[in-house]
């Protein structure tokens, strides 16, 4: 009697069940925290952060600068690590590692910029400066506010969804890749397998077929 050979199929198939678990993961969380921590920095960036008064006369009048008067740079890389973040899933390969490191360099820098400036006066110096209009003006009882640290752990989130990209990125999906295939099959002269008809009135039956790889319009 000849002994049938045991199949491996389905351990062979945990493992990258797993691996494609662990990719859906990791891409949804760096998606959610790079999302959250731009909009987060970009909110917290227009906040007041330092306040105190100015001598006019023989009074005072209250001064307040916000994160963006102290400075612009926490912003300005939020808004450069959206547009990393989009762009994640527009390149593969090597471009996609340059891409994350753009990400996480993003957060570091919007991190290490709102704590710098968590301590800094000389907004509100320059605040004092146009309001008495004298060039020698200094604020007075200076005290800062906790949005500076806000927008720092914010940084630390976009940094955070950076870090994330360079370890599992090039696992993620790209939006245009499979229809390259496709394309490139169709100009090399082979057909491209047939599809299923999509019911394009159901966007449900729309994202299945951009999973699969299916142009859902049939090429209209």
């Amino acid at each position: 009697m000849t002994a049938v050979p045991a199949t491996h199929s389905g351990a062979e198939t945990q493992p990258a069940s797993r691996a494609a678990a662990r990719g859906r993961r990791s891409l949804a969380a760096a998606l959610l925290l790079g999302a959250a921590g731009a909009a987060a920095v970009l909110l917290a960036s227009g906040q007041t952060w330092a306040e105190g008064t100015a001598a006019v006369g023989g009074g005072s009048v209250p001064l307040e600068a916000d994160g963006r008067d102290v400075t612009g740079l926490p912003a300005a890389l939020a808004v450069v690590g959206l547009a990393a973040l989009v762009a994640l899933f527009a390149v593969r390969r090597a471009g996609r590692v340059i891409v994350s490191a753009l990400l996480a360099l993003s957060g570091a820098g919007a991190a290490a910029a709102a704590f710098l400036g968590a301590s800094d006066g000389a907004a509100l110096d320059e605040r004092a400066r146009q309001t008495t209009g004298d060039t020698a003006a200094a604020a007075a009882g200076l005290t800062h506010t906790a949005w500076p640290y806000v927008t720092g752990l914010a940084g630390l989130l976009i940094l955070a969804a950076g870090l994330l990209a360079l370890r599992y990125g090039t696992s993620w999906p790209a939006m245009s890749g499979r229809y390259e295939r496709e394309g490139g099959a169709a100009r090399g002269g082979r057909r491209p397998a047939a599809v299923d008809t999509v019911d394009t009135d159901r966007p449900e039956e729309l994202w299945k077929a951009l999973d699969r790889g299916e142009d859902p319009t049939g090429g209209r």
